[in-house]
């Protein structure tokens, strides 16, 4: 198989799912990745593991490198399936190996794998010797599991940062300077947006436990491996974990015979006319992942909703149901508008999920019966320029 060194004794061993299409309901069209990476110093420790599907191919390219028996280490920085599913398989060929791992992590890899392993339990500040390299463990609890760390390879300064930094991102070019950047910075965004914007608040301690490290290389657990734009990532994530917001809406809507699709376009007319960015989503033709990608860095958002059976379009309230688990830091405001025949009931339903999250919401709602006309029309673009000019007064 193709070895791929990060430094001398520093391999990449884990594996590319070019195929997957969904992770946990993140759309994800350009695959995943399973990064794990193996040392071999006076000591051999492994960085990770992979999918459990993935095992045999971890167990192969580790096997070119070294005898898996001579393992000493395993470190499992986080044991959601996805980066610890072959650890079994790993464990009953590496059997005089200890497994590394944070207190909450021993626990939860005892429940998920119903094993009593050889395990050694780390903390803040806690080091490994391997020989001409040490590994130092900072753990990063709730980015994005409580047993979440990052280990730190002193000799070659290389940060094995599991989900921080990550982006599902596949390519046969392991490096982020062999990749197109915009890309994968973009990907990095979305990233974040999905699974750690929840965590926003923690991610300042995170980032300043990184800064004070000498690294030459972030090697996450999906994607590439940062080496140049190690200062670009990590002051995204710096301004992400403060809430960093501009001048930009998202709208967010369905519609089921076009009256609140004229709607929102007239609103994002309007809204558009005062200078600030818009984005229009329908969220049948849409990936939610990339509307919350979207609103990661947006002043505003505005939801829209044609009134069905009392209620949402189903599709409009999963989003609102996936807004209010990501629940975005900063101080943003949101809206609601649509139409109803002969009773209402989306409006109602989007404010009170709106109210569940930290947007503020914007002074009134703008819903109409059946279909605007020539007058409601120019309300809704009107409705836009008030909207966009509370964003550029007050967000």
């Amino acid at each position: 198989m193709n070895q791929v060194k990060l430094a001398p004794g520093v391999y990449s061993v884990g594996s590319v799912d070019w195929n997957l299409r969904d992770f946990h309901g993140y759309t994800t069209p350009g695959g995943v990745t399973y990064n794990a990476y193996l040392i071999v110093d006076e000591k051999i420790c492994l960085i990770d593991t992979v999918k459990a599907p993935y095992a045999a191919e971890l167990i192969e390219r580790i096997s070119e490198i070294v005898n898996i028996a001579d393992i000493d280490y395993v470190v499992t920085n986080h044991v959601e399936p996805d980066h610890s599913g072959s650890l079994p398989e790993i464990m009953k060929l590496a059997t005089k190996a200890k497994i590394i791992l944070t207190a909450q992590g021993k626990a939860e890899v005892l429940k998920h794998y119903q094993t009593e392993y050889n395990f050694q339990v780390v903390k803040q500040g806690d080091v490994l010797d391997l020989g001409k390299n040490k590994l130092h463990f900072v753990p990063l609890p709730m980015l994005h599991w409580p047993d979440s760390m990052a280990s730190y390879l002193d000799g070659e300064k290389i940060l094995f940062s599991n989900d921080a930094f990550g982006q599902h991102y596949c390519s046969s070019k392991l490096f982020d300077d062999e990749n197109d950047i915009a890309t994968v910075l973009y990907e990095a965004s979305k990233y974040y947006a999905n699974i750690l914007m929840p965590y926003s608040k923690l991610v300042g301690r995170a980032v300043e436990a990184v800064r004070s490290l000498d690294i030459k290389l972030i090697a996450p657990s999906h994607g590439v491996v940062w080496r140049t734009h190690q200062a670009e990532i990590l002051a995204n994530y710096e301004k992400w974990g403060k809430g960093h917001t501009e001048n930009k809406v998202v709208i967010i809507y369905d519609t089921m015979w076009g009256a609140t699709d004229s709607m929102a376009r007239q609103i994002l007319d309007g809204i558009a006319s005062t200078g600030v960015t818009v984005k229009l989503y329908r969220t049948a033709t849409s990936e939610r992942s990339d509307m919350a990608r979207d609103i990661l860095e947006a002043k505003g958002v505005l939801i829209g909703s044609s009134t069905l059976n009392n209620s949402v379009i189903p599709l409009v309230g999963s989003m609102l149901i996936y807004l209010k688990g990501l629940n975005p830091l900063g101080k943003r405001l949101a809206g609601a508008f649509g139409t109803y025949g002969w009773a209402g009931g989306a409006q109602s339903d989007i404010e009170d999920l709106l109210k569940k999250t930290q947007f503020d919401l914007h002074d009134s709602s703008l819903f109409i019966k059946w279909k605007a006309d020539k007058s409601e029309l120019q309300k809704c673009f009107d409705y836009g320029v008030a909207f966009g000019k509370k964003i550029l007064a007050e967000y």
